[in-house]
């Protein structure tokens, strides 16, 4: 593509004609005839890696006009680049799913466009989520690295999906990627909030920034396309307003949902391994046998069957799909009872907010006691240790603080100041050992839930990620406790 063709200014007119056989941001990626795009990063800045860049073949750069000197390449200088950058991958990569849909919010995001992605399948859909779990789509799986990648790859996996048959995808909008612009010039049909509670202040600094920063996905809609809001989230007034400023259609769900245009619970009935739930859409009632426990699932549930009811879809083949639906990975996902009758449970709570709604979804499940092992990660937000404590040790009967992710920090001092929140709490370093002693305790009735990893295969610890899963790790010990 000609390098005129990717940005509408800026590009120095003897090269307008230059052909671009690449885009990216990372100088270690770039392969001759690509365009590099040298930006202001959290920790670097792009311009500090032109000379790699251009070692490597790179047919050209671009930046906001801060790289301190002439890069002795074709340089398009932007006044608003990584705005810019977003604008020409998606004009690199031009196709997409027929129907796209983003979501946002501090927790449910995964499990939400996971869902949406089974209730479309279940429809006869060629369907595909898109997030943290990575890219997923009849049955394959490709990792993206972040919750929402880079431009780049945002765009390239739209057209790959596209490309593949799907039509309909539904990827996760994360704080980060809307404020870093990661996904501006994604047109979607619909978005939805699922909440907003304390995250990534390490990064934002301020609820308000945070708050701010989801509140960019409407932008990101198209003209008179959905917003779907949990109107039982305390900050649900606030992302309506934005909404209807953006002259989106306003669907709320949940349980403080009104009757009217809208996906209202109206009953909730816990079991052992399901939830029976009773939805009302327009006015009717239907009711649904959710195989999933916990009511924050239930809740991820009701805000993707919402998003397909907006877009169009019939209840029924939506009622039918959330019967059907299976647990994302590493989301109050079970993974086997011990001999003795208690349950264990992974899931990724890393939040003060994530760990009190865990906690309290599984109290209706668990007639015994709810035993809970988790950490915090290192080089984040120190605000929130003590105050995880606090829920944890308010909610759960026994509760063992581990390591989780301690990255730069000393671990030993992250779970001092979860402790400052949960004095008593048994203290065990060792995150395999602590499960194991978690699996260890069960009895008839328990449930064990083990917070704050989820999905991932790994553990951090001074820049060196160990291979580590608490699905094998709990399931290793579950065999021999058995």
């Amino acid at each position: 593509m000609k390098l005129s063709g990717l940005f509408h200014s800026g590009v120095p007119e003897t090269a307008r004609d230059l052909d671009i056989a690449g885009l990216t941001a990372d100088s270690r990626q770039v392969k001759r005839g690509d365009l590099f795009a040298a930006l202001q990063g959290v920790a670097a800045h792009g311009r500090d890696f032109v000379a790699q860049a251009k070692a490597n073949g790179a047919a050209a750069v671009m930046s906001a006009g801060d790289l301190g000197g002439d890069p002795g390449l074709p340089h398009v200088v932007s006044a608003d680049a990584r705005a810019d950058f977003a604008r020409a991958a998606s004009l690199f990569f031009p196709r997409r799913p027929r129907v796209l849909v983003g979501v946002t919010g501090t927790n449910g995001k995964s499990s939400t466009v996971d869902f949406l992605r089974q209730i479309w399948a279940a429809s006869g859909k060629r369907a595909a989520s898109m997030g943290t779990l990575g890219a997923i789509w009849d049955g394959a799986i490709r990792d993206l690295g972040h919750t929402t990648a880079d431009p780049v790859q945002v765009h390239q996996t739209l057209q790959m999906l596209a490309d593949d048959g799907v039509t309909h995808a539904a990827m996760e909008v994360s704080s980060h990627g809307l404020a870093q612009h990661r996904v501006d010039s994604v047109a979607l049909d619909a978005a939805a909030f699922t909440n907003l509670t304390q995250d990534h202040l390490d990064y934002h600094e301020t609820m308000d920034a945070y708050r701010e920063a989801k509140l960019r996905i409407w932008g990101l809609v198209k003209r008179a396309g959905f917003a779907v809001i949990n109107a039982d989230s305390p900050d649900g007034a606030a992302f309506e307003q934005g909404a209807r400023e953006r002259g989106l259609e306003v669907v709320l769900c949940g349980w403080r949902a009104p009757r009217d245009h809208a996906l209202k619970i109206v009953e909730i009935q816990p079991r052992p391994n399901a939830q029976a739930m009773t939805l009302l859409w327009g006015g009717k009632e239907a009711r649904v046998d959710l195989p999933l426990i916990g009511e924050f699932q239930a809740l991820n549930a009701v805000c993707a069957a919402t998003l397909a009811l907006a877009l169009g879809e019939a209840p029924e083949p939506v009622w039918a799909g959330l019967a059907k639906l299976k647990p994302v990975k590493g989301r109050m996902q079970h993974v086997g009872q011990s001999k003795s009758g208690g349950h264990v449970f992974v899931d990724y709570a890393h939040t003060p907010d994530g760990l009190d709604v865990l906690l309290r979804a599984a109290r209706p499940h668990a007639p015994g006691r709810i035993i809970v092992v988790f950490g915090c990660g290192g080089d984040r937000d120190e605000d929130k240790r003590a105050k995880m404590g606090a829920i944890a040790k308010r909610h759960a009967d026994v509760v063992i603080v581990t390591d989780d992710n301690p990255r730069s920090e000393d671990p030993a001092q992250i779970r001092a100041q979860i402790l400052q929140g949960a004095a008593g709490a048994c203290e065990i370093g060792d995150r395999a050992a602590a499960i194991r002693e978690g699996v260890a305790m069960l009895r008839a009735g328990d449930a064990l839930m083990i917070a704050g990893k989820g999905h991932e295969t790994g553990q951090i610890v001074k820049g060196v990620t160990h291979p580590f899963s608490d699905q094998e790790v709990a399931g290793a010990a579950l065999e021999t406790s058995n």
